[in-house]
């Protein structure tokens, strides 16, 4: 370094002496002015140093987190406290576990410690109240029941466990299996002997039910199809026009007949409990309604339901230069 300083500086002379020699030196000179203070006394006085810059000079050097990184381990190996800068009454807490709260409450507040051993004894304690109803289970408001009896309630509780894992397993399987209708089902277990035998078991009379289920019709279609052959019976079968004219009338009126049950309603139609005097005053209505909404919806170009494809990078802000004038868009 002294080599270096020494070097440095008798290059610095160099460049001096050399600009002193040359012609401009004097044009240059008549632009500087150093003044040269004079004293006013001879005391003596020396620079001022403040006591705190002193004291702070005299400090140890604060360390940093940097510092501390490099003490304990570099980069990826420490990891700096946010606690230590905390304010509290006393250092020590600093390093306290915060609290978790839930609903208000202290979670750490229904912490047991001997959670484990009570839970052993409330399992104990279950065994031990379940065993004793099974002890006691054939006995109904204290009274004991005979052999019969106790006979037909594990019958009746075989039954309903039976019936209650069924109802479970049909539960299961319907998420992965589509539901069978009566008339596919194979094993017959929906059957008119099976409903009966069920009703008799009950200590019902299954006769009107029976029958009921016999003679129930197919729907409106066959009776219309009846209905409609009877009337063509009685055509005279000598007269071919009458005849002829006959079948045609039954064609229309069976077709209109087929139609009328899917025809919709017409938007003036006046259905009871709607509030309208009559057709007419419903279309007053319902173009008033169409004309309300109009401008709302001539005005509502795009809103927050449509689907916005945003431009990324617009072509007038990415492309070409830029002229006097146009710094403002930038």
């Amino acid at each position: 370094m002294s080599v270096r300083n020494a070097a440095c500086q008798r290059l610095l002379d160099q460049r001096v002496a050399a600009k002193m020699k040359s012609k401009k030196i004097g044009d240059h000179l008549n632009r500087f002015y150093v003044a040269m203070p004079k004293s006013r006394d001879d005391q003596e006085r020396l620079p001022c140093i403040p006591q705190v810059v002193k004291e702070a000079g005299e400090k140890e050097k604060r360390k940093t987190e940097k510092d501390l990184e490099d003490e304990n381990g570099g980069a990826g190996v420490y990891s700096a406290s946010l606690k230590k800068n905390y304010i509290l009454a006393k250092e020590e807490w600093k390093d306290d576990i915060i609290p978790e709260i839930c609903d208000g409450h202290n979670v750490a507040d229904f912490v047991d410690s001997d959670i484990l051993n009570r839970l052993e004894e409330l399992t104990s304690e279950e065994s031990l109240r379940q065993a004793e109803e099974e002890e006691v289970g054939f006995e109904i408001e204290g009274e004991e029941l005979t052999e019969k009896e106790k006979n037909d309630l594990a019958a009746i509780r075989k039954k309903k466990a039976l019936l209650i894992h069924e109802s479970r397993l049909k539960k299961s399987n319907a998420q992965n299996r589509a539901a069978v209708p009566r008339k596919f089902d194979k094993d017959k277990k929906f059957t008119r002997k099976r409903m009966g035998r069920e009703l008799l078991s009950l200590g019902l009379d299954p006769s009107s039910a029976l029958n009921r289920a016999r003679s129930k019709s197919r729907g409106r279609k066959r009776e219309r199809y009846d209905d409609l052959s009877n009337d063509a019976m009685d055509v005279d079968v000598n007269d071919d026009e009458k005849h002829k004219k006959k079948k045609m009338c039954l064609r229309s009126k069976s077709r209109s007949l087929s139609r009328s049950r899917s025809v919709s309603r017409p938007p003036h139609e006046v259905v009871p409990g709607e509030g309208f005097k009559d057709s007419s005053q419903k279309i007053k209505a319902i173009k008033i309604g169409h004309k309300s909404h109009r401008k709302r919806d001539k005005a509502a170009r795009r809103g927050e339901a449509d689907r916005v494809i945003p431009s990324l990078k617009p072509k007038h802000l990415f492309s070409g230069k830029r002229g006097n004038g146009k710094n403002q868009r930038r």
